[in-house]
């Protein structure tokens, strides 16, 4: 009994120095950094770059988007390649990233047109919208080319989109939106999320165009974005 009591207490501080010199090793790793995307630009700003879009009096609701599988984690993704993901775990989103990017989307889409408001999920109950828009967002990440000399990439949004009409879901318009931010740093991950959000811009630019097109009078003039984005008749 006496020789099991000393083997056990021998068992355990063996155990804790192990666990010491665990807790040692990752004394030295650099701490965790934690990002969340922005509001989207003041109502001042926007007027800055130019004229808005007409939408006056339109309710818009942002359904929840749907997200890349990859793209579920908290970890920023840095794509190497065609094919390789690198997700740094020092870097990471600090909200759900579903939620940050309909945040700031419809803020962008606020600021620009002359909507009576824009909502997303989950929004107030019993308000009616004139249009609903469902986001997948397909690529979200910093993108370099692989090897260990590249130094300079670029952040990378890809999303699809689809516009119904309020009440009954009727498809209205859809399309795609791409946006390469050049100039990104490697390592510079304030700056991969700045440029993220100047593509998040990009798209609102593109669903308000949509959104304007849709609400035009018949025989009036909209907004030519068809570079951009199809509208399905």
């Amino acid at each position: 009994m006496h020789s099991m009591t000393i083997a056990t207490r021998s068992m355990l501080s063996l155990a804790l120095i192990a666990q010491a010199g665990c807790f040692g090793l990752n004394r030295g790793d650099p701490s965790q950094s934690h990002f969340v995307l922005g509001l989207g630009r003041s109502p001042a700003s926007a007027e800055a770059t130019g004229p808005s879009a007409e939408v006056p009096g339109v309710a818009v609701g942002l359904r929840p988007l749907r997200l890349a599988e990859y793209l579920e984690s908290p970890l920023i993704v840095v794509r190497r390649g065609p094919h390789r993901i690198e997700l740094s775990e020092f870097h990471r989103w600090g909200e759900a990233l579903d939620q940050g990017i309909n945040r700031t989307v419809a803020g962008y889409m606020g600021a620009q047109g002359s909507f009576r408001s824009v909502d997303y999920a989950p929004w107030p109950t019993r308000a009616e919208r004139d249009f609903v828009i469902q986001l997948q967002i397909l690529r979200f990440e910093g993108s370099a080319p692989d090897g260990p000399a590249v130094t300079e990439g670029e952040a990378l949004l890809l999303a699809s989109w689809e516009i119904l009409r309020g009440g009954d879901d009727a498809m209205l318009a859809r399309g795609t939106t791409e946006y390469h931010g050049p100039g990104w740093a490697l390592g510079d991950y304030d700056a991969l999320v700045g440029l993220l959000e100047t593509g998040l811009s990009e798209l609102a630019d593109d669903l308000v165009a949509a959104l304007a097109g849709l609400s035009a009078p018949r025989g009036s003039a909209a907004p030519n974005r068809s570079e951009r984005w199809h509208e399905r008749g």
